[in-house]
């Protein structure tokens, strides 16, 4: 773990892999919560976590280097479910790269009980981990123009629903219909880093 300074108050933590990054953001949670952590914002991504607004930057990362990332406390927060038609046209790639049926494809997805990693790309997009790595798969050759609003891909290890239509080179498996960012809800955002999420399968068009 490395912890590099960034401007006065704020420090950026690399770690290892994405699972200790998203164990130390659950931690950094945790502190915060209970009081122990002053700080303004706890920003998860791939592989690092951004702490934004503290007193004491050089403390905090002394400590953090010198300590082990501890291990995710188990989830006990409510899964969101999101409907999904497993209609993607990149169904039949997905399911040659896998070496299944499509049909096994849509099962295995819905499945996997997922977890928000980190959030990006567009406003409401969560980048969600849980599927095993032999099921990962790498991005189109050809990114297509645009991507439906409510598209689910797949990408590397990641699954993602599209919250509004825009280019992409994910491999597009399926459809759903929630509404990923509404700014006249509170929050704006489904999903947050740390939700759990589960794809409930309704049938295809």
């Amino acid at each position: 773990m490395r912890a590099l300074p960034v401007g006065d108050d704020a420090l950026l933590v690399e770690l290892p892999s994405g699972e200790q990054a998203q164990a130390l953001h659950a931690e950094l949670l945790r502190r915060r919560a209970e009081g122990t952590l002053a700080v303004r914002e706890i920003v998860p991504a791939a592989r690092t976590v951004l702490l934004d607004g503290l007193a004491d930057p050089v403390r905090l990362a002394s400590e953090l280097t010198a300590s082990d990332v501890p291990p995710a406390l188990p989830e006990t927060q409510e899964i969101i479910e999101l409907r999904v038609r497993y209609d993607g046209p990149d169904l039949a790639d997905v399911a040659a790269l896998w070496g299944v049926s499509e049909h096994d494809v849509a099962r295995i997805h819905a499945d996997t009980e997922f977890r928000v990693a980190f959030c990006g790309f567009a406003p409401g997009f969560g980048y969600l981990t849980g599927l095993p790595e032999r099921y990962h798969v790498p991005r189109r050759a050809t990114p297509r123009t645009s991507v439906p609003a409510g598209a689910v891909g797949l990408a590397g290890p990641y699954t993602g629903v599209y919250p509004r239509s825009s280019p992409g080179g994910w491999q597009l498996i399926g459809t759903t219909d929630a509404v990923l960012w509404d700014h006249a809800r509170v929050p704006a955002a489904l999903l947050a880093p740390g939700t759990r999420v589960r794809f409930v399968p309704v049938g295809r068009r």
